[in-house]
């Protein structure tokens, strides 16, 4: 998995006017013993500075400063592209692993294989280490991921009889029956296309491919026409509301009246629900539904990496600290209590408050009981590509067409049209499969 040498040279290609990339230049030597340095980190997530100090008492020549910044697609992105492009910005930065190779776009990203990234590969866990590793070169270090499974609740199930899906077919049965007693089992969001994305990869979709002379586009693959022909049935029979999307005003309301019976979401969405107004005890997790006997066991939504920037003074020791945030137990630990993280990406620790039952969740000790299993069964073969944010919004254009007769089928095609226009305009080679 990951990008050809041609894919990244091409990259490099659409770099900023005035731009060169870190990685061609020497590499940069950690500080001599004795010497003192101070690394910034710029982050959307709240109390990353409670997480720095940890490190901090221990480490009194290598500082960490935690600045927060707005979400990536809320203005943090745009400051550190406005910061690479003078010549500054931080150490380290948070960037999701489905931007990475937008920042490659730039030359904005250090290739931390330079300073030993590598030895550190087997903490990690391999999928999601697998999308941040570009043709022998890793370009972030995987801060947090989001493995899917579905949300619920047992009383509303029980109206009907019904259990946790096992397989799509399943969910489609038992939403019809909820149906019946004024309930929805679920939401479709038509104005954002990232869970249809993740039901997909679920699938086996794999959209965009690198190969040695450019990228290979296929979104009309058997796997993504079975889900989207799932969904615009399961829309046009009314057994998903396109009314609300998950997590909105409209959503808790609906969840706190019992008017919607499930949430098939990444596993940060635990701590969305615990806002359902007089949900304690009532919510229950069980895997996602699989697509028959094909595809995966789960799926992931979100995941963001800890990436070293491009003009980092000092790339080894943000590595460093990078690694010990990510996979030490102390660092984990505090990122979940004081940051909220998602997914640990650590192989072998979820961390101690994952290892507990949830009294909210029904005294299901569910994060071992079904994330774990579910982090074990997602797509390896899922690779983001340059213009990722872009192609989300436009394919949701399309979804929302829906709303007055288009179908998600059609979106689909339309928008696998409109991305490889989108990539030849960044000047990047794309085809379409079996072309």
């Amino acid at each position: 998995m990951g990008l050809s040498t041609a894919a990244i040279g091409a990259l490099a290609g659409c770099a900023t006017p005035g731009t060169t990339s870190v990685n061609a230049l020497p590499t940069i030597p950690p500080v001599a013993s004795g010497e003192k340095i101070t690394l910034t980190y710029w982050a959307w997530l709240k109390d990353l500075q409670k997480v720095a100090d940890i490190w901090n008492a221990k480490n009194p020549n290598v500082q960490v400063e935690a600045v927060w910044i707005p979400g990536g697609n809320s203005g943090g992105y745009p400051k550190m592209y406005s910061a690479l492009a003078a010549g500054g910005g931080p150490d380290l930065a948070q960037v999701e692993m489905r931007t990475i190779p937008e920042f490659m776009l730039v030359n904005g990203l250090v290739d931390l294989s330079r300073y030993g990234a590598e030895k550190h590969a087997s903490k990690f866990d391999p999928t999601l280490w697998g999308q941040v590793s570009f043709t022998g070169g890793v370009y972030g270090i995987p801060q947090d991921s989001g493995p899917m499974a579905t949300f619920y609740q047992p009383e509303l199930f029980e109206t009907v009889g019904g259990t946790p899906p096992a397989t799509w077919d399943d969910w489609a049965a038992l939403a019809k029956e909820l149906r019946g007693q004024k309930i929805y089992l679920d939401c479709f969001p038509i104005s954002d296309a990232s869970p249809f994305c993740a039901f997909a990869t679920q699938a086996g979709a794999q959209w965009l491919t690198p190969e040695e002379d450019g990228w290979v586009i296929n979104m009309t693959d058997d796997a993504t026409m079975r889900v989207a022909k799932f969904f615009d049935a399961a829309i046009d029979d009314d057994l998903v509301t396109t009314s609300f999307t998950p997590y909105s005003p409209a959503w808790f309301a609906a969840a706190a009246d019992g008017k919607i019976a499930s949430l098939t979401s990444a596993s940060w969405g635990d701590a969305l629900i615990k806002g359902v107004a007089g949900g304690e005890g009532k919510w229950k997790v069980a895997p996602m539904p699989r697509w028959g006997d094909e595809g995966y066991g789960s799926s992931y939504q979100g995941g963001s990496t800890a990436a070293v920037l491009a003009n980092s003074k000092h790339p080894k020791e943000a590595l460093e600290f990078a690694v010990w945030m990510c996979t030490s137990h102390e660092g984990i630990d505090a990122m979940i209590k004081h940051c909220g993280i998602g997914w640990s990406p650590a192989a072998d620790y979820i961390g101690a408050e994952r290892q507990k039952p949830s009294e909210f969740f029904s005294g299901q000790n569910y994060n071992e009981e079904v994330f774990v299993p579910a982090a074990k069964e997602q797509n390896p073969d899922w690779s983001w590509w340059p213009i990722t944010q872009q192609s989300f919004n436009i394919l949701s254009d399309g979804f929302r067409r829906k709303a007055s007769g288009g179908t998600l089928v059609d979106a689909v095609a339309a928008a696998e049209k409109n991305i490889m226009a989108a990539f030849r305009n960044k000047g990047l080679s794309i085809r379409k499969a079996g072309a």
